[in-house]
């Protein structure tokens, strides 16, 4: 299988692990850490898969990445009490239910489902 899987930048993997698997409720994959706060940090949820780097160097940052979901307001209802969510989903002109949330280290999840 060949398939693309993210890299985000973060500054603390203690604080990445606590906002993806504590609150968005993703699984833990990987963990490569010396002193828990730098290294990397791979999580999954289904068939997303995400990868944290800290310090992650040399790249850009604030970045985003879309989460392509089969029901977007399941996701809201589930993290909306858990997470600062920057706006409620939304039917797109183009077709899609979308709703996004910023990550602690300013990147933004984009989630994107089918119109209900």
């Amino acid at each position: 299988m060949e398939r693309a899987i993210p890299i985000l930048p973060a500054d603390d993997l203690r604080v990445a692990k606590e906002f993806y698997v504590n609150r968005l409720g993703f699984n833990l994959r990987f963990e490569a850490t010396e002193d828990g706060t730098t290294g990397l940090l791979g999580v999954d949820r289904g068939t997303i898969s995400l990868t944290l780097d800290c310090p992650m160097s040399g790249h850009g940052r604030e970045a985003c990445v879309s989460l392509q979901v089969e029901n977007a307001d399941a996701y809201y209802d589930e993290w909306r009490d858990r997470v600062e969510i920057r706006r409620p989903p939304t039917n797109e002109p183009w077709g899609a239910r979308t709703f996004d949330v910023i990550d602690p280290f300013g990147n933004t999840i984009f989630v994107m489902g089918p119109v209900r």
